[in-house]
């Protein structure tokens, strides 16, 4: 079953398209009802959100849920390698193909 979303109050993200490339974003960050909502979802001192895209390219952030495995709860083996090829090393000395 899904959890619940849980969206941040108080903390808002807005891209702007007409900023240059290296700016995603600005945060704003409201105090007054930011504060108590990370300290209400707190786990160890942190909150963690998600920056997330709705259906109608709106960007909101939401409570990260996520929480790895437990301790003593085993994670599937990884998968072999496909190709059990050699790897050829080349010195400094050899030239290289390309």
């Amino acid at each position: 079953m899904a959890q619940e979303k849980i969206f941040a109050e108080g903390i808002l993200f807005k891209r702007n398209e007409k900023a240059p490339e290296y700016v995603v974003g600005n945060l704003s960050v409201k105090l007054e009802e930011a504060i108590p909502f990370l300290q209400q979802h707190a786990k160890n001192g942190w909150t963690n959100l998600s920056i997330m895209l709705s259906k109608g390219g709106k960007y909101y952030l939401q409570i990260d849920t996520y929480e790895g495995k437990k301790d003593g709860e085993q994670s599937a083996p990884a998968p072999a390698p496909k190709s059990s090829a050699p790897v050829q090393v080349v010195s400094d000395d050899e030239e290289l193909p390309f």
